[in-house]
């Protein structure tokens, strides 16, 4: 079994070509998206559609060819299969009965987009698709607030700018972000500033709430201490307006490792300061 980038017709690697020529049968998204692109190519192999919506029933039939020995390519609408698209269950299946699966290099959006985003790069963390809503996504927000590498996740343009204020209000609006829509495509487009500057440009234009996103958000700045001391007040807080001090500065030490003393007069500060 072969998972093969498919996007672009100019991103199609000779390499894939011949490999899903070859191919017994070709796992697409959709196959209308994939025919004519194919064609383009004067590959006309069996297709067969699989999705997120029936990976559950057509992955073991696929697994049943695999072992009858066929030759299965797994294709995505665009960019790499399995990057916030379906094909984890076959892929895990395939290699727990020892059927090789051979990984065909090609575009991904995540890794295109980072690539000329002029953020840094030596460290990024992909958290794929935002929820849907807004507080949803402002608790998905609290899971990589204080991840240091660069944080990279995909949007579809008409929610992009909803998405871009949520992450200004829980990552913090003056972070540095790029927008990246329509990767190697006609209108390909970089948008680079703060991420509520973003918002509010995406907002402001029809054309930049067409096609699809990758949004990128430059990682927490705080050094190792300063995040350490941040979350021990945010949780010293929460308990302290609950229980004596001593008793909420006892449990803040427990929880995040901090000097129980020290949370303790940080305590008695902030009550001497709201007296």
């Amino acid at each position: 079994m072969v998972a093969t980038p498919i996007g672009n017709r100019e991103d199609l690697s000779p390499r894939a070509q011949a490999v899903l020529a070859e191919a017994d049968v070709i796992a697409c998204e959709d196959t209308r998206h994939s025919r004519p692109l194919l064609a383009a190519f004067g590959i006309a192999g069996e297709l067969l559609s699989y999705h997120e919506h029936n990976e559950d029933q057509v992955a073991p039939r696929l697994l049943r060819r695999l072992r009858a020995g066929e030759t299965i390519a797994l294709i995505s609408d665009a960019g790499t299969p399995l990057i916030s698209d379906p094909g984890f269950l076959l892929v895990r299946a395939a290699r727990e009965e020892g059927v090789r699966v051979e990984p065909i290099p090609g575009p991904c959006a995540a890794i295109c987009a980072l690539s000329a985003a002029g953020l840094p790069s030596d460290r990024f963390l992909f958290v794929g698709f935002p929820p849907r809503t807004r507080p949803q996504r402002l608790v998905w927000c609290q899971g990589f607030a204080k991840e240091p590498g660069t944080l990279i996740c995909y949007e579809s343009a008409r929610r992009a700018a909803a998405t871009l204020s949520d992450l200004a209000e829980g990552l913090g609006s003056e972070r540095r972000a790029v927008v990246a829509r329509e990767l190697t495509k006609r209108f390909e487009t970089f948008l680079m500033g703060r991420i509520a500057e973003l918002a509010e440009q995406v907002a402001a234009s029809p054309e930049h709430q067409l096609g699809e996103m990758v949004i990128m958000i430059e990682g927490d700045p705080r050094v190792d201490d300063e995040r350490d001391r941040a979350e021990q007040a945010r949780v010293l807080g929460i308990l302290a307006a609950e229980l004596p001090l001593k008793q909420a500065a006892a449990l803040a030490a427990s929880i995040t490792g901090g000097a129980r003393n020290q949370l303790y007069k940080a305590a008695l500060r902030t009550r001497d300061q709201a007296d």
